[in-house]
C-alpha cells in the first residue's frame, strides 16, 4: 500500500518539475530533452555554458549538468551555484565523473555517460523524491554525494 502511495505521489509531482539541461553536445541535449518530456516533465531550457545556465536558473527545479561545456570545465561551478543560489537539485551527467568524485557542494550526485533513457528516468525520479525529502532508492548507475 505504501509503495502505491509513493508511486502516485511521484507521478503527480513529477508533472510539476522543470528540468534545466546544461549540455553542449546538441544530440545529447536533444535526447535528454525527449526523455524528460516523455516523463511528462517540462524542460526549462537548454544551456551550453555557464552564462546561459545561470540565466535560465530561475525557471528550473532540477538540472542535469555536464562537466565540460562550450566555455570549458565550468560544470562543477555551475552545479554549485544552481544548488546554492537557486535551490535547484543538481545531477551531473558526464563522461568525466572523476572530475566531481569528491562531490560538489549542494549537488545530489553524478551519472556517467553514456546514459540510457531508463537511467535518465531513474535519476529524475530519484532527484524529485529527494527534492521532496522522501526516501528513495539510489539508481545503481548514480554515485550520490554525501
Amino acid at each position: 500500500m505504501a509503495i502505491n502511495v509513493v508511486r502516485k505521489w511521484l507521478r503527480d509531482n513529477v508533472m510539476n518539475q522543470r528540468v534545466l539541461i546544461v549540455e553542449d553536445e546538441f544530440l545529447i541535449a536533444l535526447d535528454l530533452e525527449a526523455t524528460v518530456e516523455n516523463l511528462g516533465m517540462e524542460v526549462a531550457g537548454l544551456a551550453t555554458n555557464k552564462e546561459q545556465a545561470l540565466q535560465l536558473a530561475h525557471l528550473a527545479d532540477v538540472a542535469f549538468v555536464d562537466i565540460n561545456l562550450s566555455d570549458g570545465a565550468t560544470g562543477p561551478e555551475i552545479g554549485r551555484r544552481l544548488a546554492e543560489e537557486h535551490g535547484i537539485t543538481v545531477v551531473f551527467m558526464t563522461g568525466n565523473p572523476e572530475a566531481v568524485a569528491n562531490g560538489v557542494k549542494g549537488a545530489l550526485g553524478v551519472v556517467s555517460k553514456p546514459v540510457m533513457p531508463a537511467v535518465v528516468e531513474q535519476s529524475l525520479k530519484y532527484a524529485v523524491a529527494r527534492r521532496a525529502g522522501m526516501l528513495a532508492s539510489v539508481p545503481p548507475q548514480m554515485m550520490v554525494f554525501a
